[in-house]
C-alpha cells in the first residue's frame, strides 16, 4: 500500500511537470497551420505578401512578411527547431533547413518569452510567424529539480507515515510482552496494527493463556500434594511418640523433622507467593538500604555501595528474596559481605559479594539446579535443602533478567543480579 501511494505521488508530479513546462514547439500543434500559411504567402505576388500576411493573424498567431532580414527583430540563433522532424518540416514548408529558424520562450531575455518561426521564402524574402505563451513556465533544470525535490519529499513523508503505522503495533506487541514477563496474570495484549502482526499477538495471547492456565492447575496440585504428604508425616511423629529407645526415636523425630523441612521448602520455591506479587515502581536502592540496616540490627555489618535513590519497576518482595538469600549466603559461607548497585541506561546491576573459599567453576551453574547442594551433610542447619539459589534465579528471569556468578580474586564470590529497565 505504501509502495502504491508512492508510486501515485511520482506519476502526479511528473504530470504537474508537464503542465509548468513549456511545451515544445513540435508539440504546440502551430507547425501545421504555419505550412499552410507559408503555401499561400509564397504561391502570391510580392505586392500582396504584407497584406495576406496581415489578413491571416489573429489573437493567437501574429504574420509579418519582410522583404530583408535586416527589417526583422529577432536574434540570431545556430540552429532550427531541435525538437521538430527534419522530414516533417521539408514536407509542411518545401524549403531547405537552413532557411529556417525556430524560437522558443527560452530564447528571449525576461520571464515574457514567446514562440516565433522565422523562413526565408525562395525568393530571399521573410515571413515571421509570432504565437503568444504563458510567462508562467519553467526550464527543464528547474523543473526537474523542482519534481525530483517533490519526489524525495513525498517518498520520505510515506516512509515516515507507514514505519510508524508499523512501528507503533510492534512497540505495543514489544510493551505487553515485557509486561507478561514480569506479571504472569497480565490481561491479553490487544490484536492491532497490519494482518501479520495481528497473527503473532493472537498466537501469543493463546500461548500466554496456557501459561496462565498451566500455573492455576501446578499451585492447585502442590496445595494438594501439600495436605497429603504432611498428614503421613504427622502420624509417623505420633507413633513415634510410643517407641522405647530414646535413641532410635531421636533419629526418627530428625528424619520427619527433615523431610517436613524439604517439604515446606519445596512447595514454598514452587508455589511462591512473591510471584503472584503484581509489578509496580519502588525504590530498589532504598530496599537494599533496608536489607543492610536489618542485618546491621543482628550486628553483621554489610557495606552498601550505590545511589541514594533508584526507582525500579517490577516486584519489590520477590527482589528482597532474591538478595536476602544472597547476603544469607555470602554472611554464612564468607565473610566481609557487600553490596553494589549499579545503574545503566537499559540495565540495573546488583552485586552481592564477599570473602571466602568461593565456588568451584565447575559448579557455577549447577549450584542453581533444585537440591543441589555442595555441602554433603544433608544437615538442613548448616547447608539447608538446596532450593535458595534456584528460587533466587526463577524471580530474576521472570524480571527478564540473569543471575551469574563469579568468583574473585583472592578469594571470595560474586554474584550479579542483571535487571533489564522495564517501562512505566
Amino acid at each position: 500500500m505504501s509502495m502504491l501511494t508512492a508510486l501515485a505521488f511520482n506519476t502526479l508530479f511528473v504530470q504537474l511537470a508537464g503542465v509548468w513546462a513549456y511545451p515544445p514547439l513540435a508539440e504546440s500543434g502551430l507547425l501545421e497551420k504555419l505550412g499552410g500559411v507559408t503555401r499561400m504567402i509564397s504561391a502570391s505576388e510580392p505586392g500582396q505578401r504584407a497584406q495576406l500576411a496581415r489578413a491571416v493573424s489573429d489573437r493567437g498567431m501574429t504574420v509579418n512578411w519582410h522583404a530583408k532580414r535586416e527589417e526583422i527583430d529577432l536574434p540570431e540563433v545556430d540552429s532550427l527547431a531541435a525538437d521538430a522532424d527534419p522530414a516533417e518540416l521539408l514536407r509542411l514548408f518545401n524549403v531547405p533547413l537552413e532557411r529556417i529558424r525556430a524560437y522558443g520562450p527560452q530564447d528571449w531575455p525576461g520571464a515574457n518569452g514567446h514562440y516565433a518561426l522565422l523562413l526565408q521564402l525562395p525568393d530571399d524574402s521573410w515571413l515571421v510567424f509570432t504565437a503568444l505563451s504563458r510567462s508562467w513556465g519553467l526550464a527543464p533544470l528547474e523543473r526537474n529539480l523542482i519534481v525530483i525535490a517533490l519526489v524525495l519529499l513525498s517518498t520520505v513523508l510515506v516512509t515516515l507515515i507507514a514505519t510508524r503505522r508499523l512501528a507503533r503495533p510492534l512497540q505495543h506487541f514489544a510493551e505487553g510482552a515485557r509486561r507478561f514477563g514480569a506479571d504472569f496474570r497480565a490481561p491479553p495484549i490487544e490484536p492491532v496494527g497490519p494482518h501479520e502482526i495481528r497473527q503473532a499477538i493472537l498466537a501469543f495471547n493463546a500461548m500466554q493463556a496456557q501459561l496462565q492456565h498451566f500455573i492455576k492447575d501446578r499451585t492447585q496440585m502442590l496445595a494438594a500434594i501439600s495436605h497429603d504428604l504432611r498428614t503421613p508425616l504427622t502420624r509417623m511423629r505420633l507413633r513415634g511418640e510410643f517407641i522405647d529407645d530414646p535413641e532410635q526415636q531421636q533419629r526418627l523425630f530428625h528424619d520427619v523433622d527433615e523431610m517436613q523441612a524439604m517439604i515446606n521448602s519445596a512447595l514454598e520455591f514452587f508455589r511462591d507467593d512473591a510471584r503472584l506479587e503484581e509489578a509496580t515502581s519502588f525504590d530498589l536502592a532504598e530496599l537494599l538500604q533496608t536489607l543492610v540496616d536489618d542485618y546491621r540490627d543482628q550486628s553483621i555489618d554489610i557495606v552498601f555501595i550505590g545511589p541514594p535513590r533508584l526507582v525500579y519497576f517490577g516486584r519489590p518482595l520477590g527482589l528482597k528474596r532474591v538478595m536476602s538469600n544472597l547476603l544469607e549466603n555470602a554472611i554464612k559461607y564468607g565473610n566481609e559481605p557487600a553490596i553494589e548497585l549499579l545503574a545503566e541506561v537499559e540495565l540495573v546491576k546488583v552485586c552481592v559479594s564477599d570473602r571466602g573459599p568461593g565456588i568451584p567453576a565447575e559448579y557455577h551453574e549447577q549450584v542453581f539446579e533444585p537440591f543441589f547442594r555442595m555441602e554433603n551433610s544433608r544437615n538442613r542447619n548448616t547447608g539447608g535443602v538446596g532450593l535458595g539459589l534456584s528460587a533466587a534465579r526463577a524471580i530474576v528471569l521472570e524480571h527478564g533478567g540473569e543471575l551469574r556468578l563469579r568468583n574473585r580474586d583472592g578469594g571470595g564470590l560474586e554474584a550479579w543480579v542483571l535487571l533489564p529497565v522495564q517501562g512505566l
